[in-house]
C-alpha cells in the first residue's frame, strides 16, 4: 500500500516538474526571456528630458533589438542618465562614435532607443563608454512649434486681407490685377505668333528637305551654288566698278580744267556748247530738205522712183 502511494506521489511530481518546465520554456520563448541569459555590456548616455522612456524598454540598432534599458537615473542638476545592457554580440557592430535618440515603436508604443550612426574606422564600444545622444523634440515644444505657426498663419493672412506686401496689393488692387490680365493676353500673342513663325520655319526645313525644289537645290546643288557665287562675285565687281565710276566723275566734276568741269561750271563753254547743239539740227533740217529736193529733181527723179519700186513702195 505504502509502496503504491509512493509511486503515485514520484509520478505527480515529475509530472508537475515537466509542466513547469515546459511552462518556464514557453515563457522564455514567448516572451523572449532567453535573452536575460545572454552575457551583457554596459554603456550609457544623458538626456535632457527621455520622454517617457523606463527600465525594460528595449534597444535597437539597424533594426535589430540588441539590448534593454537598465534603469534611469537623474543626472546633474535636471540631466537623466540612461543605462543600457548591451548584448555582447552587437559589441563589434557599434562604434564609440555612435548616437542615441529616443523612438516610438510604431505611431503609438511604448519608448524606445534606437543606437545609429558610427564611422568605421572608430573602435568599438567598451564596457562603461557614454555614446552622444540626440535631442528630440518633446510633445509640448511640437505643440507650441504648432502653434507659434498657426499665430504666423493667421497675421501672414490678415495683412494679405489688408492690402500689405506685394501678394496682398496684387490680391486687393484692381489695376495691378487688370495690368497682370493685359500682359498675360499679351503673352498669349505672342506665344501664338511665336508658334506660327515655328511652324513656318517647320514648314521651311521641310522644303529644304523635299528633293526637286529650288530651296533644296540651294542647299545641295554645288554647280547652283558656284553659279550663284560666281553671279555675287560679277555683282560685286560691276558694284566696285560703278563706284569707281562715280568717284571719278566726281573728281572730274570738281576739276574745273578737266572737260566735264569746264562744262559744269564754264557758263561761256556751255552756252557755245548749246549754240553748237542749236546749229546741228538746223544743220539736220536744211539737209532734209535739200536731200528731198534732190528727191525730186529731173537728175535723180528716175533713179529714186526704181529704188522706190524695188523695195515694194
Amino acid at each position: 500500500m505504502n509502496t503504491s502511494v509512493n509511486k503515485r506521489a514520484v509520478g505527480v511530481g515529475v509530472f508537475i516538474i515537466i509542466g513547469l518546465l515546459l511552462l518556464t520554456g514557453g515563457i522564455m520563448i514567448i516572451g523572449n526571456l532567453h535573452s536575460t541569459f545572454q552575457k551583457k555590456m554596459t554603456i550609457s548616455t544623458v538626456f535632457g528630458d527621455v520622454n517617457g522612456l523606463v527600465a525594460g524598454n528595449n534597444i535597437w540598432f539597424s533594426g535589430v533589438k540588441i539590448g534593454t534599458v537598465k534603469k534611469t537615473e537623474f543626472y546633474g542638476k535636471s540631466q537623466v542618465k540612461v543605462i543600457m545592457n548591451i548584448n555582447i554580440e552587437s559589441q563589434q557592430y557599434i562604434r564609440k562614435d555612435a548616437k542615441v535618440k529616443v523612438s516610438t515603436d510604431g505611431l503609438i508604443g511604448n519608448k524606445i532607443l534606437v543606437i545609429y550612426g558610427g564611422t568605421p574606422l572608430v573602435s568599438e564600444i567598451e564596457e562603461g563608454d557614454v555614446l552622444l545622444n540626440e535631442a528630440m523634440l518633446t510633445t509640448e515644444e511640437i505643440m507650441n512649434t504648432i502653434q507659434k505657426n498657426n499665430l504666423n498663419i493667421l497675421a501672414l493672412t490678415q495683412k494679405l486681407s489688408n492690402g500689405q506686401g506685394t501678394i496682398g496689393k496684387l490680391i486687393n488692387d484692381d489695376v495691378i490685377y487688370t495690368n497682370l490680365s493685359i500682359t498675360s493676353n499679351s503673352l498669349q500673342k505672342a506665344s501664338a505668333t511665336a508658334e506660327k513663325l515655328l511652324s513656318s520655319l517647320s514648314n521651311f526645313s521641310n522644303k529644304l528637305n523635299k528633293n526637286g525644289t529650288f530651296a533644296n537645290d540651294l542647299v545641295t546643288d554645288t554647280v547652283i551654288f558656284k553659279s550663284l557665287r560666281g553671279s555675287v562675285f560679277k555683282l560685286q565687281n560691276i558694284a566696285d566698278t560703278a563706284t569707281l565710276l562715280v568717284s571719278n566723275l566726281k573728281e572730274a566734276s570738281s576739276n574745273t580744267k578737266s572737260p566735264v568741269g569746264i562744262l559744269l561750271h564754264d557758263e561761256q563753254a556751255g552756252n557755245n556748247l548749246k549754240l553748237m547743239i542749236m546749229n546741228l539740227e538746223s544743220s539736220s533740217r536744211k539737209l532734209d530738205q535739200d536731200l528731198g529736193g534732190l528727191q525730186h529733181s529731173f537728175l535723180l527723179r528716175r533713179y529714186f522712183k526704181k529704188e522706190a519700186k524695188k523695195n515694194g513702195n
